[in-house]
């Protein structure tokens, strides 16, 4: 279990991503909005890293589009909720990182955050 970060509870999985390298962090963020955006939807993603991350929806925009994904392509769904495409949501960990001076810290949030989604993964 050590080498690839899980834990038991979320305590000794947040202890084990502090010992990751950030690489290996954004590897994970990354596969984890995917495979949750596969499982649960892509609105699961964004409202559960806004949360995680604390970002405004003027936040989110900013750091999507300063991790490389299209400005043009955030939108709003029937409901008027925010949107952007599931294979664009990789652009979120770059843009954390670029617009947010503690963006790996809150990289593990959404992390531990996610914990129970391991479970499927």
């Amino acid at each position: 279990m050590g080498a690839t970060g899980l834990s038991a509870d979320r305590t000794e999985y947040r202890a084990r991503l502090a010992d990751q390298p950030d690489a290996q962090i954004d590897s994970w963020a990354a596969e984890m909005m995917r495979d949750v955006a596969l499982r649960r939807g892509v609105l699961r993603v964004i409202e559960d890293f806004r949360a995680a991350a604390r970002l405004t929806e003027r936040e989110f925009e900013r750091v999507f589009a300063s991790g490389g994904g299209p400005p043009a392509m955030v939108g709003r769904d029937a409901e008027g909720r925010l949107m952007v495409p599931a294979v664009a949501l990789w652009a979120l960990v770059p843009g954390v990182r670029a617009e947010v001076a503690d963006g790996r810290a809150r990289l593990v949030d959404y992390l531990v955050a996610s914990f129970d989604e391991l479970v499927y993964v």
